[in-house]
């Protein structure tokens, strides 16, 4: 867009009618200042001024500027459109044609058919109307009829394709901040693209060990890269703003790929220090099951103790490298130290169930995890073992065969196995000795229960099986010869009943004891004082006879053992009267009642000696035992005199064996 046409020459510039430009413009002037202007153009003038277009295209766009002298640039071709080729300098261009093609002519850029500017142009002014417009430098173009100058361009023109720059653009937005975005003018995507980053951050920080959602995470990198591809296609034909150079572009944009790297590796190591810290966390947890389990009982306990283990071992094997993991073999040397702990306090009974258990641990906790802790609880359990059984086999406890048969199984070889046998054969002569002392039954139960006991044990593993043997071999020989102190002992303290007991088993288990005759006659007085229990004021004797006889007879259809102690003791059978039958309970009342009194009733009778004193006497019927009751009788003996004693059956509500005795 110019006022006047201007040629070149190959010294400089000419300018041909310019001095109508400086003049009034009158109609003579227009028509002189346009023939002059298109007489001075030539092919020169026209290079001239398609290099001027050129220069404007590249530079983008502007208003245009009036030259020297307050006339515009020469006229060319439109922004956009290739001018005539350039005049070479020194060479006068060929006349060139108006700006603009003759009036009435289509194809105009910028008005009517017709006319460059949207004005009808007469013959001797391209610019202005006929005999009226023209240039002026302080008003520009303008005529007495035509419209003002169009308006420039709202936007510059794309700029030509350029891959480095698209390549640079891309690349700053894969730092997720919209750096290519800003370049390029685009502030609304740049700010999308930091929202949806800090939307990522939010999710991610503060870090924690399960890390940031997967499908966040491919939300994210589908978004970053759409937004690099879009802003490889803006780049691609849009200039930057800063810097000024494509390829200074690029390079930021490969250098600010380190931020989204950079920030991966410090957030995996956020995310590495969030585990370290759970996994602390978890071996807290643990140490705090294993000191309140500490304060319970073990079978309590157990659990928070199996819980714990579980905790250490996965932390060692889940996580191994870790600080927590690194703790661990610590931490279990303390776990065993808390459950032995009764052991190093000498409660070994209490030390064997939780010593046991530490010997489970291996099949919860990978041994290379325990090292020489797999071993630790065995020589304490075998200890405890020991002294908890010996303890149990001094004052009487039950528990203690197992805990020596547990020994005896699982440490055979142990230096503890191998005092098994003398203990027991050390508790077996003490209580053999004590059926000698104040309480021998208390001590023939001891070693009745010790002969039961330690033929029990499993001695074959540790080679002792012989030797328990003839340990339980002793003590059930010596309950059974305390059984005769045992009862003289209840005779004594007036336990006829018990007493009987246990002179029936003395005299069942030993046939030739040096005691057996003594037993006999203890056991005939305890029963007799069953029922007469002034009959057990003293113990008896063996001996036997007297000077005063006594005659028993059986007025009883039934067998009658007769059985007496005082003096002297004994027992003896008279079989049943053939003739003879029970009595009515109520006959034996009427004052003229006696039995054995028949005469020519041949009574089975037996005739005793005894010495002078009082005699208990008792009758029981052998044929029915379970339904009569015995009869007592208590003679008190004098010298010169003969006594008979009578022994009857009565039925009915005084149903059992009666007696009598006769001087």
């Amino acid at each position: 867009m110019s006022g006047d046409q201007y040629g070149t020459s190959g010294d400089g510039d000419h300018r041909v009618g310019g001095d109508a430009g400086d003049r009034p413009e009158t109609a003579a002037g227009q028509s002189g200042g346009g023939a002059g202007g298109q007489a001075g153009k030539g092919p020169a003038g026209q290079a001239g001024a398609a290099g001027a277009a050129e220069d404007r295209s590249e530079a983008g766009w502007s208003r245009p500027v009036p030259l020297q002298g307050g006339r515009p640039d020469p006229a060319g071709p439109p922004y956009g459109v290739p001018g005539p080729p350039a005049t070479p300098p020194g060479q006068a261009g060929p006349p060139s044609a108006p700006a603009g093609p003759p009036p009435g002519t289509a194809g105009t850029p910028y008005g009517p058919p017709g006319t460059p500017y949207g004005s009808p142009g007469g013959p001797g002014s391209p610019y202005g109307p006929p005999g009226g417009g023209g240039f002026n430098a302080f008003d520009g173009f303008h005529g007495p009829q035509g419209p003002p100058v169009p308006p420039m361009p709202s936007a510059p023109p794309p700029a030509p394709a350029d891959g480095v720059r698209a390549a640079g653009v891309a690349l700053l937005n894969l730092s997720g901040l919209g750096l290519g975005y800003a370049l390029v003018r685009r502030p609304l995507l740049t700010l999308l693209c930091c929202a949806v980053t800090a939307g990522l951050l939010f999710l991610a920080l503060p870090a924690d060990p399960d890390g940031v959602p997967v499908p966040a995470l491919a939300l994210y990198a589908v978004l970053l890269l759409a937004a690099a591809a879009h802003g490889a296609v803006v780049g691609l034909r849009t200039r930057l703003a800063w810097p000024p150079r494509a390829p200074l572009a690029l390079a930021l944009g490969v250098l600010l790929l380190a931020v989204p790297a950079g920030g991966a590796v410090l957030y995996d190591d956020a995310r590495d220090e969030a585990t370290e810290r759970m996994l602390l966390d978890r071996l807290d947890h643990a140490d705090h099951l294993v000191e309140a389990a500490s304060e319970q009982p073990f079978t309590q306990a157990r659990a928070g103790y199996r819980r714990a283990l579980n905790a250490y071992d996965a932390l060692a094997s889940d996580h191994p490298g870790s600080r927590a993991a690194d703790r661990v073999p610590g931490r279990l040397h303390d776990f065993y130290t808390t459950v032995g702990a009764p052991y190093a306090r000498g409660r070994y009974c209490e030390a064997v169930p939780a010593l046991t258990f530490l010997r489970t641990v291996p099949r919860t906790v990978d041994r290379a995890h325990l090292g020489s802790l797999a071993r630790w609880p065995d020589d304490r359990l075998a200890t405890s073992l020991y002294e908890c059984a010996s303890d149990g086999l001094t004052s009487g406890d039950a528990e203690w065969p197992g805990l020596f048969g547990d020994l005896l199984t699982t440490f055979p070889e142990s230096a503890q196995a191998a005092e098994v046998e003398p203990a027991v054969k050390s508790a077996v002569g003490k209580a053999v000795g004590d059926v000698r002392g104040k309480e021998p039954c208390t001590a023939v139960s001891r070693l009745e229960g010790l002969s039961s006991q330690i033929g029990d044990l499993p001695g074959e593993k540790a080679g002792v099986d012989a030797a328990l043997a003839k340990d339980a071999d002793r003590a059930g020989r010596g309950a059974d010869e305390g059984a005769y102190a045992c009862g003289v002992d209840e005779y004594e303290d007036k336990d006829f009943d018990a007493a009987l007991d246990s002179m029936s088993d003395f005299l069942k288990n030993n046939k030739h004891h040096r005691n057996r005759a003594r037993a006999q006659k203890i056991a005939i007085a305890a029963e007799v004082a069953q029922t007469i229990p002034a009959a057990g004021k003293r113990l008896p004797t063996t001996a036997s006879g007297g000077s005063i006889s006594v005659t028993v007879k059986n007025d009883s259809p039934d067998d009658i053992r007769v059985l007496y102690t005082g003096p002297v003791t004994g027992s003896f059978t008279l079989k049943g009267c053939g003739g003879c039958t029970e009595y009515d309970w109520g006959s034996t009342l009427s004052p003229g009642f006696e039995p054995c009194g028949k005469s020519g009733r041949n009574y089975p009778q037996r005739t005793i000696s005894l010495p002078v004193g009082t005699t208990y006497f008792v009758h029981k019927s052998r044929g029915n035992a379970s339904t009569t009751t015995p009869s007592s009788d208590t003679a008190k003996l004098r010298p010169g005199y003969v006594y008979t004693e009578c022994a009857y059956t009565t039925r009915g509500l005084g149903a059992g064996t009666g007696t009598g005795t006769d001087v």
